[in-house]
């Protein structure tokens, strides 16, 4: 199935992105700790990460050309974070630094013995964008524009001129954020973890909850991650089932792997695959990050995912 909509031809980035950047300290422990309790560490580590950071990242990684739009604090993880992007190519032209905020952290407990993780996170209010602060101009130079609603107001004002462009707009949803309905009437593709959907609707199950985002927004392609049991999309009037793909060597962390998935969708969309390739490609890239500890050190490159994918295709 095509998707349902037209791409721009050309545009000075293939995506850009407007959303969360995070340094993350990452706790790997053999078992989850039982409340009130004590377990000594395995190991840990200091790693980049942020939803729309990473996806930018992921996507630079498989050969396209990315913009990241997003505020760092005027500390040391601030400048990694920075730095991490502008090395792997990224443009870094419209993202700023607030020298009097922190940049946004995440403490994540790693289970050593099945790879999931447990986020506890805390984003500056000073990193975050009012509407006057939208930078228009860079939502404008994508042929997707994808974001999360952190900063909700100025996400709409984005979205609705990106649309006014032909620019097909995506969103990385995971929690509710006051405004979230009328951004998501300005989106044409949302993808989020299979709970949400009972967080917005209160629905369980996930053809109607599917469902439903369609009808009440008019999202063009709508879906839910289902971690290893792969993904849901609706897009048009058929569902869309996509079985996960097993990790090499087993998972060893989780982390990230939402953001790895909407990488591989956006990338399949972008080449020129179907909805249902794009969705096979979004499993794929998920699989592969989960091979590394952090969001971005199992991110695969063009080689590594091609492999894979042909794999599956025999």
């Amino acid at each position: 199935m095509h998707f349902p909509f037209q791409l721009l031809q050309t545009n000075d980035f293939d995506v850009v992105g407007f959303g969360t950047n995070a340094v993350d300290y990452l706790i790997r422990v053999p078992d989850y700790p039982a409340y009130n309790s004590k377990v000594e560490l395995t190991d840990y580590s200091i790693a980049t990460g942020g939803e729309i950071a990473t996806t930018m990242f992921g996507l630079q990684k498989l050969g396209l050309k990315t913009a990241y739009v997003g505020r760092f604090g005027g500390d040391g993880p601030g400048e990694m974070g920075l730095l991490s992007l502008a090395e792997a190519g990224v443009n870094i032209a419209y993202a700023e630094t607030m020298q009097e905020a922190k940049t946004q952290i995440a403490f994540i407990l790693i289970d050593d013995k099945s790879g999931e993780r447990t986020v506890i996170w805390q984003r500056d209010k000073k990193l975050a964008y009012a509407v006057d602060d939208a930078p228009i101009e860079a939502a404008v130079r994508g042929r997707v524009l994808h974001i999360t609603p952190h900063d909700t107001q100025a996400c709409i004002r984005l979205a609705r001129i990106a649309r006014d462009k032909g620019i097909i707009v995506s969103i990385d949803l995971d929690n509710m954020f006051d405004g979230i309905e009328e951004l998501l009437s300005l989106v044409d593709i949302c993808i989020a973890p299979a709970e949400f959907s009972e967080k917005l609707l209160g629905i369980v199950d996930k053809k109607a909850a599917l469902s439903e985002i369609k009808s009440r927004f008019r999202c063009a392609v709508t879906g839910l991650t289902l971690g290893a049991s792969g993904s849901i999309f609706l897009c048009q009037d058929s569902f869309i089932e996509t079985s996960g793909f097993d990790v090499s060597g087993g998972c060893v962390d989780t982390t990230g792997a939402g953001d790895a998935f909407r990488t591989g969708f956006l990338y399949g969309m972008l080449t020129g695959e179907t909805v249902e390739e794009s969705a096979v490609t979004a499993n794929a890239v998920a699989a592969l990050k989960c091979r590394g500890h952090g969001a971005r050190s199992g991110l695969p490159d063009k080689t590594e995912l091609k492999m894979l994918l042909k794999k599956y295709r025999l």
